[in-house]
């Protein structure tokens, strides 16, 4: 069997607001409850987002979705519908841009909680590495 990522834990203030927040924008599902006291967003068949209240301090962990551009100019648009900003580099200003250097479409935007939440069209990471091996 293949390794999977099946489900994560993402701290948060309220739990409800930040699982609802981000299922709406990725529109996918999401419930108040679930198994333990976790507030579970269905990011796909085969991961959960269990989103869990937590008190102070939180950490700010950073997540990435690549998705298709149709899916990325969608959320984009509820991105911008909800009044959030957003970047196109990891550590820039809020200049509300889509980066497009690594060809595909990235954005950045901290919602909610402090967490940087990263959509991207295209796995530079991934194409970076292959492009590194097939040029040795």
């Amino acid at each position: 069997m293949s390794i999977k990522l099946d489900h994560v834990m993402i701290p948060a203030r309220d739990k409800i607001a930040s699982a609802k927040l981000l299922a709406q924008l990725l529109d996918v599902p999401w419930s108040e409850s679930g198994i333990g006291p976790f507030a579970p967003v269905y990011v796909n068949d085969g991961l959960t987002l269990d989103f869990d209240t937590w008190s102070e301090p939180l950490p700010a962990i950073h997540y990435a979705f690549r998705v298709g551009q149709e899916e990325f100019d969608a959320i984009l648009a509820r991105i911008k519908a909800a009044g959030i900003a957003f970047r196109g580099n990891v550590h820039g200003p809020v200049d509300a841009l889509v980066n497009t250097q690594h060809g595909g479409s990235i954005v950045y935007f901290n919602e909610p909680d402090g967490h940087q939440w990263e959509l991207l069209t295209v796995s530079y990471d991934r194409g970076l590495r292959a492009f590194a091996s097939s040029s040795q």
